[in-house]
């Protein structure tokens, strides 16, 4: 007899790590409606909406903003395959995990890579930036903007301006602080930002958000060669170097999105329908208020974590809003308590990476789960678990720390 399994059912668990976190009922909802056809007119004026309702929430007028299908890594491969070509020069900030993904997936497309760098817990800063970009000449400069492993954000006014003004582009990967923490593509100037929904978006992973500058598309378009069997006299190709793949080949992907409606590929229909919904969230919510209330999340997460006598890591001037990271205590195995959170209070806590592997825990604080009793709810049950496993600790002291640090925050 052939196994089937039994119905999925998990537990209703509140997930405070670096992500992905809880969606929004109202998502969940919306990608439980009905498919449509990719090109049937209602299908299409929710793809005209979707790009209308990301362009605030990116801070922009780009005309092309719209969903990479995949992960928020898909999104970060689609720009980076589409605007660098191999023996490309790329200057890569990078001061976390996530820099280092980059040089990655820059190293298969065959870039000539260089980074500035600085230690996990800071940042780097501007000028060490401008030094670089006057030493390599890079075609392109591409930084994280919020971290997760590090829990740092790369302050990025002037960013923009400084590539421009050298004659590159510029890419930046929000994927942990979209919907968080404030987007300000035309403001920082940058053309490239990507994102993801299941962070501080409070969707679940599977759509890439992401917006292109006119300068971007321009380059971009010089690189389309349209795939054989859906070639049109209306669509010309460029003379640039063609894309190295064609799923996150962004020239199509464009057209697809356009009034052009390319048949490049299929939609991923429900993370559309869960994509828009998030932005409506936002959107109303208001974004300054939604930005509000990531800093008081934060902000009361990190003062309970003091309160409890653990130490925080990094710089507190360039600390994402959304995660916070807090030193293990000295003899405490730190997946027992990750297990006895879990298990015991259906709270689920991070761990780390690289060199903060097994040093420090990630508390997240985001999206729909970015709400002063989620919060409070973490901190009381760490304090019980963590006296529960022998640490000597102020008891007591978190919870009300926490409410103090929200009140002033918000």
């Amino acid at each position: 007899m052939i196994e089937t399994f039994g119905e999925i059912d998990p537990p209703q668990r509140l997930l405070m790590g670096p992500g992905p976190v809880n969606a929004h009922p109202r998502v969940l909802r919306a990608m439980s409606a009905d498919l449509l056809g990719q090109f049937d007119p209602e299908m299409t004026a929710y793809m005209n909406e979707v790009m209308a309702l990301y362009r605030p929430v990116f801070g922009t007028n780009n005309r092309w903003t719209f969903l990479v299908d995949g992960t928020a890594r898909a999104g970060i491969e689609a720009a980076l395959v589409s605007l660098v070509a191999p023996g490309d020069t790329v200057l890569v900030v990078n001061f976390g995990r996530f820099g280092l993904l980059l040089t990655e997936i820059l190293g298969r497309i065959g870039a000539r890579i260089e980074t500035v760098e600085a230690p996990w817990g800071e940042t780097v800063p501007l000028d060490a930036v401008a030094a670089a970009i006057e030493r390599y000449g890079p075609k392109l400069v591409a930084t994280i903007h919020g971290d997760t492993s590090t829990t740092m954000a790369q302050p990025l006014d002037g960013f923009g301006a400084l590539c421009a003004a050298a004659g590159a582009l510029s890419y930046v990967d929000a994927t942990a602080t979209i919907g968080g923490m404030e987007i300000a593509a035309d403001r920082w100037g940058v053309d490239v930002v990507t994102g993801g929904l299941q962070k501080c978006l409070g969707g679940p992973s599977g759509s890439a958000p992401i917006t292109i500058s006119d300068r971007a598309a321009t380059h971009i378009q010089r690189r389309k060669h349209v795939e054989r069997g859906i070639r049109r006299d209306d669509i010309d190709d460029g003379d640039g170097l063609r894309i190295g793949s064609n799923y996150f080949d962004l020239a199509m992907v464009m057209d697809y999105w356009s009034e052009k409606r390319l048949n490049h590929h299929t939609e991923a229909t429900t993370m559309l329908y869960g994509s828009r919904e998030c932005a409506r969230i936002m959107l109303q919510e208001g974004v300054e208020a939604r930005y509000a209330r990531h800093r008081a999340s934060g902000a009361a997460m990190t003062a309970g974590l003091r309160a409890m006598g653990l130490t925080v890591f990094g710089d507190d001037r360039y600390r994402m809003t959304n995660v916070t990271a807090a030193f293990i205590p000295n003899g405490v195995d730190a997946e027992t308590v990750r297990r006895r959170m879990r298990e015991d209070f259906e709270i689920e806590i991070g761990t780390a990476f690289g060199p903060l592997a097994g040093k420090v825990w990630r508390f997240g604080a985001m999206g729909y789960n970015a709400m002063k009793h989620k919060v409070l709810l973490t901190l009381a049950a760490l304090e019980a678990v963590l006296r529960a496993e022998g640490v000597v600790l102020p008891a007591g002291e978190a919870v009300p720390a926490a409410l103090a640090a929200w009140d002033a925050t918000r």
